[in-house]
């Protein structure tokens, strides 16, 4: 079904126009409604007299004369109001260098640091994104009422702490950018492992994360980390139409059907990484990416490269260490050492207690167990996991495999 002119000009224009407003207005809520009046207008008038030449100047000089009449009514943003009215006078779009920072500075304050992480998430989907709020709300699965009121509340908090809509300056820019990068790989991580078990994927959000990382790219080229960031979006993502079959049940990495995956996603994840590689010192999404790529590059899962993961897991360890890793450079291990090796790794973590809840260690310990023949021990870890797992279809999985064993 194809979209409508208003629509699709929509898509494309919203997060510049709103970026634009923000800097004009200094408010996101203001700039949110002026640009959705402007948009109310352009589907009355684009119906019967058909789209402006220039669609994107058109909706910024209409929102910024909204945003006049609206001035004029509240005296908080008078001080706006003849900068304001020159602009819409002189109409036409930003530079490009004014609309790259203008884009920065939004991302930067839907991502501030004085936010809920799930407001963050909220906000950047709603305002970068330009999701609607409902979209907003399927996607994390709760009612748009609910969403919509975490929009509220994220805006009300914004104005009443004086957020800025800036980009930071350079002494504080690395930590600002790591709590972006790590708003776009949350959205990412809940469409690629959503946690709503019922449905594992969420190809909407993962949609969205793609686009998000390869915005920041372009904002942002010389970051590696950002460039990092994309290139594990990509080459993860171009396994999604192998990772569940036909009947909704997992599909192990080893087990999938390669074939399937998406090549020219992993053509631009391997150009991302290589871009991230040139700029500098790795971080840890430019690790993650070099592991994700080294998976994406084996033709079959025999000719995985398992030392190389392993070393690749060693130095994310030192640059972010956590048990999670720890977890995952064991499984790699196991793969490149044998069982017995990554298990004597796993038991470790699960002595230490730190990763009791996560139910991924408890399947990994169930997994290599089950490949040692341990199968009383393999039962208890596939019980463990089964415990802390919610109906969906990692859950089957597991019980599935826990079935084989017999007992």
């Amino acid at each position: 079904m194809s979209r409508s002119p208003v629509a699709q000009v929509f898509a494309d224009a919203w997060p510049q126009l709103v970026a634009t407003l923000v800097r004009d207005l200094g408010d996101l809520a203001l700039a949110e409604d002026c640009a959705s009046d402007a948009f109310v207008e352009a589907a009355a008038r684009w119906g019967s007299d058909g789209s402006p030449d220039r669609p994107a100047a058109w909706l910024l000089t209409t929102a910024r004369r909204k945003a006049i009449d609206r001035v004029r009514r509240d005296q908080r943003f008078a001080d706006r109001l003849p900068a304001l009215a020159e602009r819409a006078e002189r109409g036409g779009e930003p530079r490009s260098h004014d609309l790259v920072d203008d884009q920065l500075a939004l991302i930067f304050g839907c991502c501030h640091p004085s936010l809920a992480a799930d407001a963050q998430v909220a906000l950047t989907l709603r305002e970068v994104c330009g999701l609607s709020t409902g979209q907003i709300a399927s996607a994390f699965l709760v009612p748009p009422e609910t969403m919509a009121k975490r929009l509220v509340r994220a805006k009300a908090k914004i104005r009443a702490a004086g957020v800025p809509f800036t980009v930071p300056e350079a002494d504080a820019l690395a930590e600002r950018l790591d709590a972006v990068l790590g708003v776009v790989y949350l959205i990412f991580t809940e469409g690629h492992a959503s946690a709503d078990a019922a449905e594992l994927l969420r190809g909407d959000l993962c949609d969205e994360a793609r686009w998000l990382s390869g915005l920041l790219v372009d904002l942002l080229p010389d970051r590696p980390e950002v460039a990092g960031l994309a290139a594990l979006v990509a080459f993860t993502d171009a396994r999604r139409a192998s990772r569940l079959a036909d009947d909704g049940s997992v599909v192990l990495l080893e087990d999938q059907d390669r074939s399937r995956w998406d090549r020219g996603l992993i053509a631009e994840g391997e150009r991302l990484l290589q871009q991230g590689w040139a700029q500098g010192v790795a971080g840890p999404y430019l690790l993650q990416a070099a592991i994700a790529g080294e998976h994406a590059r084996a033709a079959a899962a025999a000719d995985t490269d398992w030392r190389r993961i392993v070393g690749l897991y060693d130095l994310l360890a030192l640059v972010r260490p956590s048990p999670v890793v720890d977890l995952n450079r064991a499984a790699a291990v196991a793969m490149a050492d044998g069982p017995e090796a990554g298990l004597a790794l796993l038991d470790e973590l699960w002595t230490a207690g730190d990763l009791d809840d996560y139910r991924y260690l408890h399947a990994a310990r169930a997994d290599l167990l089950r490949r040692l023949d341990r199968h009383d021990e393999a039962t208890l870890a596939y019980d463990a996991a089964l415990a802390r797992t919610p109906e969906g279809p990692e859950r089957a999985f597991l019980a599935a495999r826990r079935a084989q064993l017999g007992r």
